[in-house]
């Protein structure tokens, strides 16, 4: 029988929550502030806590940072009351896996209360193997970066923990939402994926909770949404932050209680999904600015993985660039068998903004254009060579010598260069060049000076 610790100064409360668990089938103990409870959690295991915010000796919130060091895989619940969710949500940013808020219904607390358990049982049952033994879903690499992100799904992925997966354009977090249901025991189940800024604002409604026949024009049917889809299984929300503000707000709900209901429906639809979202976008900065709900946030972002960019993992290009060329000869009936060493060197010297659909792309039109089995340089792109130019101008890689002098010493030679040019093509004209330069005499014969140019160049 799993048990759960109700942590709450005000006896009535202890008593109704004890009375609603024990119905459920939970064996529970009580403690009237966080001192009490942490006495009673070493006399035996617990799969939850539920705890007030506000008690006198430790409060909700110490509690909970007493926990996170002492009992770091233990779920806790908070309650809180209506104006304090705010507080709720830093208490989440500490580690706590819910809340609910007061005056809370039967099955809210049930749902909650399941949840906590099920990932606590998942937690101290998780089976655990090397990042090697996971199904990778097509994920390829296996730079330092990339066993620390494998081994985050690792743990992650037997769980209901929701995930936030962040990262630039074109690293792939799609596959590593793929990853986490196939390694999860929903994986027999749904993945349900979902484009948030693909689909029209007037839309997204529909989409996610779906729509009753005839509750608007065009509703010829009884269509179900997204959530309802993925009922016992993963859904996933990529490019999350392009949902429309008012939409965050059904959103949340649905995170927190798990139902809904349909567009022009009146039956209140209950599900167990996943929730797995994805971003390319700096979220505390939306919030920040208003965009994004900060209460939505902390909902989603109780277990971030980032996905490296390829800059930071230019040891699985090597592995990557192969693993194309086996892909695109099996696609598109080649038989390319590789390339030299100089296109490998212009891969690793990219700083790869498109990341690996950049070279994915770039792969295939090499391989498109090769006209031997090995790819050279005359195969590779002239745009790619020129970014790749541009960029060891920027880079700021001159020995000891700053850009700004790097440059600037460019510049002059440029500059010297054209001075001679002038006064060569007008017989040493002075006057004439300067005018054709858009200087005055005055500032061309300085600039002579400036170059040595006076005794070499005839001058009138």
């Amino acid at each position: 029988m799993d048990k759960i610790l109700i942590v709450d100064d005000e006896l009535n409360m202890r008593l109704v929550l004890e009375a609603m668990l024990k119905k459920e089938g939970y064996g529970v103990a009580t403690a009237s502030d966080g001192l009490e409870a942490l006495q009673m959690l070493k006399s035996g295991p617990f799969a939850a806590v539920i705890t007030d915010l506000k008690m006198p000796r430790i409060d909700g919130m110490e509690l909970l940072d007493r926990l996170g060091g002492e009992y770091p895989d233990l779920p806790v619940i908070i309650i809180t009351a209506h104006g304090t969710v705010a507080t709720a949500v830093e208490a989440l940013k500490k580690g706590a896996l819910d809340y609910i808020t007061k005056p809370f219904e039967l099955d809210e607390i049930k749902n909650v209360v399941a949840k906590a358990v099920k990932t606590g049982n998942l937690k101290k049952n998780e089976f655990l193997r090397t990042p090697e033994d996971i199904e990778r879903a097509g994920i390829i690499g296996d730079s330092r970066a990339m066993q620390e992100m494998f081994d985050a799904i690792k743990r992650v992925a037997p769980t209901t923990t929701t995930v936030l997966i962040t990262g630039e354009t074109g690293t792939g977090k799609e596959l590593v939402a793929e990853a986490i249901h196939r390694n999860s025991p929903r994986k027999n189940n749904p993945l349900i994926k979902i484009n948030c800024a693909a689909i029209a604002e007037s839309l997204m409604e529909s989409e996610l909770f779906g729509h009753e026949k005839g509750s608007f024009t065009g509703a010829a049917i009884t269509k179900p949404g997204k959530f309802e889809l993925a009922h016992k299984g993963t859904l996933f929300l990529d490019e999350v932050a392009e949902i429309p503000r008012e939409m965050q707000v059904k959103l949340l709900r649905v995170l927190q209680e798990q139902e809904f209901e349909r567009i022009g429906g009146l039956k209140t639809i209950k599900v167990d999904v996943r929730f797995i979202a994805a971003t390319n976008r700096n979220l505390t900065q939306s919030v920040e600015e208003g965009s994004f709900r900060e209460d939505l946030f902390y909902r989603l972002n109780v277990f971030p993985i980032n996905v490296p960019p390829l800059r930071e993992r230019t040891e699985d290009i090597s592995v990557l660039a192969d693993y194309f060329i086996q892909k695109f000869n099996q696609k598109l009936g080649l038989a390319v068998t590789g390339m030299d060493r100089a296109v490998m060197d212009m891969l690793l010297e990219s700083r790869w903004p498109g990341n690996i659909r950049e070279l994915e792309n770039l792969i295939e039109r090499m391989m498109l254009m090769a006209s031997t089995s090995i790819i050279t340089a005359a195969e590779v792109p002239q745009e790619f060579k020129d970014e790749l130019e541009i960029n060891s101008l920027t880079s700021g890689d001159f020995g000891e010598r700053p850009l700004k002098d790097f440059m600037r010493a460019h510049i002059e030679e440029v500059e010297k260069q054209m001075i001679i040019k002038y006064l060569e093509d007008l017989d040493g004209n002075v006057t004439k060049a300067a005018k054709q330069m858009g200087l005055s005499r005055k500032g061309l014969q300085l600039k002579m000076i400036k170059y040595g140019l006076r005794k070499d160049t005839p001058v009138s």
